[in-house]
């Protein structure tokens, strides 16, 4: 009956996640998601499929993005926008799939909470050392986000592998340990139901001990849950704060608070900006089966700020064999020049939902000049408004719109790129500017 009621509650999230697609066509896309078998050791029979984006980065980053119990791979991949994201940006993404009943992921076996000790985390660790050999990907962009259970071993794979990931996105999950068991049992019903609270040191300590001796960096979170949760109860948002602002020595007082859209409570700690160490997002009324906003994520991550280039990667799919026995070339392929036509480009990208959206906006200065502070001007769309914003100043919020620069974005080099964005209400319009000038001089859109 324990295992039934997660089951329950994550296959009406499934519907949910559909709900929350963008309400905007994708892109035309020939990639498709491949399934790739033999990457490497995988003591729990997990399943891994891979979605590779026409254009590439010449160093990609790369996205685990893990399921809700019941769920898989593929409901995953076509249930979220990640996917979406990597064809705007040009990032690979993984999606691995539980094979055990209930499809849930193993987050609370001792194997699972032990660096290299074994179960889900170790397979998963070998989807992406598959991807890096065969892509030749940046290791200083791997990240994951999940969704429940997958928000779980959000939780769980940047705990163990500090050194792999450099942030994560958790919606509706618990801390790390939280859903610890001795007993065999794949439920934890005092976790689930909020009861377990612990000092910030103390659940910084399950991590650390985790891994010991490691003294490096921790990766950046994004925390998101809702105020209903009734599978994963809310008060388990509070106790993830408390493990990650300890984890980066932080307090547990925010920097930084403010109302993305109505009924969301943001706070940041360690940072004000739209990358700090960690930020958390409390969603009113929103039960279990909350809403997943791909691209702030993306956002958080800074998958966002470089545009793939026009050409793609190899269009055969992957092989369903190991990984090559030869280490990918330590040479960087060139990279396309920006088009002509400008002295800048601009990429912008919108999610929406309800009465919602928000902007990425790609900033990249294609003169052979170096611009030392920028104004980015634009007219929104009619019905939008713009509620708050990152990496820039917005005035008005409405109509013409200026983004001024941060105090450490204003400086742009020839062929340099900077992210910003914004969220938004709209009135049913959730279309895009049709022109920006940068520094007064009109900018090529992308």
């Amino acid at each position: 009956m324990r295992l039934r009621s997660i089951v329950i509650g994550a296959a009406g999230l499934a519907t949910a996640l559909v709900a929350a697609t963008l309400t905007l066509a994708p892109p035309a896309s020939a990639a498709t998601l491949q399934e790739v078998t033999g990457f490497g050791t995988n003591p729990s029979n997990l399943r891994m499929h891979l979605y590779v984006p026409d254009r590439l980065q010449a160093r990609p980053g790369i996205l685990v993005a893990v399921h809700y119990c019941t769920g898989s791979g593929p409901a995953f991949y076509s249930g979220t926008q990640f996917a979406q994201q990597a064809d705007q940006h040009g990032f690979i993404v993984i999606y691995p799939s539980a094979t055990r009943s209930g499809q849930c992921f193993d987050v609370y076996s001792p194997q699972a909470l032990r660096r290299g000790g074994g179960s889900d985390p170790v397979s998963i660790m070998s989807m992406v050392s598959y991807v890096q050999q065969r892509y030749g990907t940046d290791p200083n962009r791997v990240f994951a986000t999940g969704v429940s259970s997958g928000a779980m071993m959000t939780n769980v794979l940047l705990g163990l592998y500090p050194d792999v990931f450099k942030a994560g996105a958790a919606y509706a999950g618990v801390p790390f340990g939280c859903f610890a068991t001795t007993d065999g049992s794949t439920w934890n019903s005092q976790c689930a139901n909020g009861q377990i609270t612990r000092t910030p040191q103390q659940w910084g300590d399950l991590v650390r001990n985790a891994y010991p001796g490691y003294t490096g960096a921790r990766p950046r979170m994004q925390l998101w849950h809702g105020t209903n949760d009734e599978t994963l109860r809310y008060p388990n948002f509070t106790e993830e704060i408390k493990q990650w602002t300890n984890l980066h020595g932080l307090s547990q007082t925010p920097t930084f608070t403010d109302t993305p859209q109505s009924g969301h409570t943001r706070t940041r700690y360690g940072g004000s900006g739209g990358q700090a160490p960690v930020e958390a997002i409390s969603m009113q009324g929103v039960p279990h089966n909350l809403p997943v906003n791909a691209a702030e994520a993306i956002r958080f991550f800074g998958l966002n700020t470089a545009t793939p280039p026009t050409s793609g990667p190899p269009t055969s799919a992957p092989p369903t064999s190991g990984p090559p026995t030869s280490a990918p070339p330590t040479t960087q392929p060139p990279t396309t020049p920006p088009p002509a036509g400008g002295a800048c480009r601009v990429g912008y990208t919108v999610n929406a939902w309800n009465t919602g959206l928000t902007a990425a906006i790609t900033i990249t200065n294609t003169s052979t000049a170096t611009v030392n502070g920028w104004t980015l001007s634009f007219t929104l769309p009619s019905g939008q408004t713009i509620t708050s914003g990152w990496n820039a100043s917005y005035s008005p919020a409405s109509g013409q719109v200026t983004a001024r620069n941060a105090s450490y974005n204003g400086t742009l080099a020839p062929n340099a790129s900077t992210g910003i964005g914004f969220q938004a209400t709209h009135t049913g319009n959730t279309g895009r500017p049709s022109a920006f000038t940068l520094n007064g001089t009109a900018c090529t859109v992308t």
